[in-house]
């Protein structure tokens, strides 16, 4: 029945192993004691039947169930080394076998593997008795066979090394007797064999010899010196020949243990009892006192039950005759809860990922209590407010691990504490505290401080001005957290951003890379992307908005006159107009906006300053009053426009005011007038006049498609050749109206005085008269005159009705085509039209006089006789629909 209890309590057992996940194997080793330190005890991969690696991959680690770590584990050769020299006698003492227990445990899955080394003696101690000498005084009338017991050898080393024998110097009175006593000891007695005869021989001088079984072989030896007293015929005797006594540990000092009391039937001095130890050990003497004359023990020293169970100890009662008596005393030590419970981290994961899945194993430990029973059973718990939880193995092995997923950024550090607590009473408690950092990984993208940043800057800045700066933040640390800006590739108003503006990529400031034009640009946007250093890196991205603030950089520009032209601008005048008469409208631009494109305009300067004036806000000269005839022929004004920026840019341009007759009047030379000659700029030129061939090209191609088509409609042909200035057209009443002359309410007679060699010309309006040109004939004087009018047939009138008919319909298509192209292409080819004007129009002075007839013939010459194609080529984009106050 027995025997089946046992059995069904093992597979009990075994069973509680296998749902605990936790495997245990028992290996023993046995070692000789004195090895040096780096020893090789045994390889431990063969008989817990591992493989090559294993005790590193699962992070094994070889745990001392002692005070000090005597052995270490090599994990990657699986070799058990010593680690300290050990000494048995010291460790153990008497005890047998002397045991060093050590764990390995293994993780992933947790197995633990209880060692036992068994440290094995050595003959390394000699025989010692405790003193040198001993004096011994024995009564001569002691009959033979009489017993004296001997203080026996001490030798810390056990079985064979320990003491096997006592020798006795020779002598006739004499010997010596051992007997084996309890727990193993030898009892040594000296036994008289020759009655003494203190009158022969009053002393005597004896040597013990205690010899030991080791090799070599190791002796000590006491001198024992005898002295022959004179007879005391009575021993003491003690009541009890053993006392058995128990005492609680950490008893205080002075605490009574035991009381010993022996009597002595003699009297006198012989009957004076004395009492002390006998064949103690040294360390019995430091923990207990007895008490010489009334026999009482007490403690002396700390008295520690996890150190020792029980103490043995002889004591002697001696008469003043010399003779004694002997007991034995055991004491037994009782155990208290007198040791809080141990926590040891076996293993910490300290910094723990973020990331980590649950139940990682966060911290492995192991609580030992070295009391017994149940002060000596424990139980382990944790704060129940953790992300962990603590959980219970075998052999009081515990594994903190995680329930709950971790984040960083709201707890970067855990501060754990582990309480252990016995069952002991009092209960003890151990409180450790573990620290565990939570790692960081890379799961938050920076986040810029603003949705959308907005940034000004005034145009004409210095190229890597500072604009402002952008900034992100990202809540990891370190690596993960270090942001580093950079523009996003694209376009920023049809160029590339990285043209516009640079980015420093640890500031975020951003820089203008280049001086910027607001007539040019008004604003554009870029986006940043601010990534951060992690792995794979997170990055996000902002809009800037980059605003340019105009400033007043560009003077007013006078379209009519033509400001810098190498030619005066001149103007003719009746003279018998009244005050008020538009003379003519001056026309400027301002390639600023707002306010800095307002314009006004004043007489700088005037021959006769009484006889103009100029509209401030409109730019039309009037006449103050009549002409006279004392005003001179030629009035010469320098007309000034001012805008309303701070401060304020001006410009000027020179008007020649000729007052006529009529038609009679030869025309006034004006090479007096002064002009400054602009040089030509000779690869510019080129270039212009190569975009206007190309561009010749392409509008000639069309017109041919265009006449093509409209010959195929109307099956009707038109006249290729370029029309001959009619001699005269029929004279038309003043208050007649021309269908055929645009949004003119009148006509208006044009006078074109062409000379032989010149360079200049001159274009006069006079009062309403039918347009009359006059060709030069070369029979004919160097001067052009006026051609009188006459009368036509009807075939003449019906062939210039023809030829006005297709002189309409062409240049309509060509105040189209230049329409658009001037409005859509002014901004790239601002200054190439001046040039372009200037080369054309001033160096060919019929061409000019060509253009001007073909666009006044369908209506394109603006009221108050303004030439329409000088003002066209020089209104930037935008200006056409200007209100009237920025005229």
């Amino acid at each position: 029945m027995d025997h089946c209890f046992r059995i069904r309590k093992g597979l009990y057992l075994l069973f509680l192993l296998s749902l605990s996940g936790v495997v245990c194997v028992s290996v023993r080793y046995s070692l000789p004691e004195e090895k040096k330190s780096g020893s090789l005890v045994a390889n431990v991969l063969k008989d817990l039947k591992l493989g090559p690696g294993e005790l590193s991959a699962r992070r094994a680690q070889l745990v001392s169930k002692s005070n000090k770590q005597y052995f270490q584990l090599d994990t990657r050769s699986g070799n058990l080394f010593v680690n300290e020299k050990i000494d048995r006698e010291a460790l153990c003492g008497k005890m047998e076998p002397c045991l060093l227990l050590s764990e390995i445990v293994l993780q992933n899955p947790l197995t633990i593997y209880s060692t036992e080394i068994q440290v094995e003696d050595i003959n390394d101690n000699s025989p010692a008795f405790s003193q040198t000498e001993l004096d011994l005084s024995i009564p001569e009338n002691v009959p033979t066979n009489s017993r004296f017991p001997l203080e026996p050898a001490q030798d810390t080393d056990l079985g064979e090394n320990s003491i096997q024998n006592y020798t006795l110097s020779p002598n006739e009175n004499f010997r010596l007797e051992i007997e084996s006593g309890r727990g193993g000891k030898k009892n040594l007695d000296l036994v008289l064999e020759k009655p003494l005869d203190r009158e022969k021989e009053a002393q005597f001088g004896l040597t013990l010899t205690a010899v030991d079984g080791g090799v070599p072989q190791r002796t000590g030896t006491v001198q024992l010196n005898i002295n022959v007293l004179d007879s005391n015929d009575n021993s003491p005797e003690f009541a009890q020949s053993e006392y058995i006594v128990g005492l609680m540990e950490n008893s205080p000092r002075d605490t009574l243990v035991l009381k010993v009391e022996a009597r002595d039937l003699d009297f006198g001095s012989n009957a004076e009892i004395t009492y002390s130890f006998h064949q103690v050990p040294e360390e019995i003497r430091h923990l207990f006192h007895l008490h010489q004359t009334t026999g009482k023990i007490t403690v002396w020293g700390p008295i520690d039950y996890e150190k020792e169970t029980s103490y043995y100890m002889n004591i002697k009662a001696t008469d003043g005759g010399g003779r004694s008596g002997h007991c034995k005393v055991l004491v037994e030590i009782e155990d208290e809860n007198d040791n809080a419970p141990e926590i040891s981290v076996i293993s910490i994961a300290s910094p723990l990922a973020e990331d980590s899945p649950l139940d990682t194993l966060v911290v492995l430990l192991s609580v030992m209590d070295r009391d017994s029973g149940d002060n000596g059973r424990t139980s382990c718990s944790v704060e129940m407010n953790l992300p962990f939880l603590l959980q219970t193995t075998v052999n009081n092995y515990y594994q903190l691990v995680t329930q709950r997923p971790l984040d960083r950024e709201k707890v970067p550090e855990y501060n754990i504490t582990i309480t252990a607590t016995d069952w002991g009473s009092p209960r003890l408690i151990s409180i450790r505290m573990i620290s565990v950092l939570v790692s960081d990984i890379n799961d938050n993208s920076p986040v810029f401080e603003k949705f959308k940043y907005e940034m000004q800057v005034w145009e004409n800045n210095i190229p890597g001005l500072l604009m402002g700066l952008v900034h992100a933040v990202d809540l990891d640390v370190e690596q993960n957290a270090k942001v580093t800006y950079s523009l996003v590739p694209g376009n920023a108003s049809g160029a590339p951003a990285a043209s516009y503006v640079s980015i420093n990529s640890e500031t975020g400031n951003l820089y203008v890379l280049r001086s910027l034009d607001y007539e040019q640009i008004k604003e554009f946007q870029v986006r940043v992307r601010a990534s951060d250093g992690g792995s794979p890196p997170l990055s996000s991205e902002v809009v800037v908005r980059v605003m340019i603030l105009d400033e007043n950089d560009n003077a007013p520009f006078f379209l009519y006159p033509l400001q810098n032209s190498s030619s005066p601008c001149n103007e003719l005048v009746p003279k018998s107009v009244e005050a008020g008469y538009l003379v003519t409208k001056v026309v400027a631009v301002d390639g600023d906006s707002g306010q800095n494109s307002w314009l006004s305009y004043e007489l700088l300067k005037a021959t006769d300053p009484s006889l103009f004036s100029i509209g401030a806000q409109n730019g039309e000269l009037k006449t103050r009053r009549p002409l006279t005839e004392r005003d001179i022929n030629k009035q010469r004004l320098i007309i000034l426009v001012r805008d309303n920026g701070h401060p304020p840019q001006t410009s000027t341009a020179t008007l020649n005011i000729l007052p006529v007759d009529g038609f009679s009047d030869p025309y006034l030379n004006i090479a007096s007038v002064s002009h400054e000659a602009s040089e030509e700029d000779g690869s510019l030129t080129m270039y212009l006049v190569i975009c206007l061939a190309a561009v010749s090209f392409v509008f000639l191609i069309c017109i041919i498609v265009f006449v093509v088509i409209k010959m195929y409609k109307k099956e009707s042909s038109f006249i290729t050749a370029l029309p001959q200035f009619p001699p005269a057209l029929p004279e038309i009443p003043e208050t007649g109206v021309d269908s055929q002359s645009g949004s003119l309410s009148r006509t208006y007679h044009y006078d074109v005085c062409l000379t032989g060699g010149s360079l200049s010309s001159d274009f006069r309006f006079l009062r309403p008269l039918i347009p009359v040109f006059s060709m030069g004939d070369p029979n004919v004087s160097e001067n052009h005159r006026i051609s009188s009018v006459s009368q036509e047939t009807p075939e003449q009138v019906e062939g210039q009705k023809q030829r006005e008919q297709w002189l309409y319909t062409r240049n309509y298509y060509y105040y189209y085509y230049y329409y658009y192209y001037y409005y859509y292409y002014y901004y790239y080819y601002y200054y190439y039209y001046y040039y372009y004007y200037y080369y054309y129009t001033e160096s060919k002075p019929s061409l000019k006089i060509y253009y001007i007839r073909y666009i006044s013939s369908i209506g394109v010459l603006v009221e108050k006789r303004q030439i329409f194609f000088e003002c066209r080529g020089k209104v930037p984009a935008g200006y056409m629909g200007r209100s009237k106050k920025g005229e």
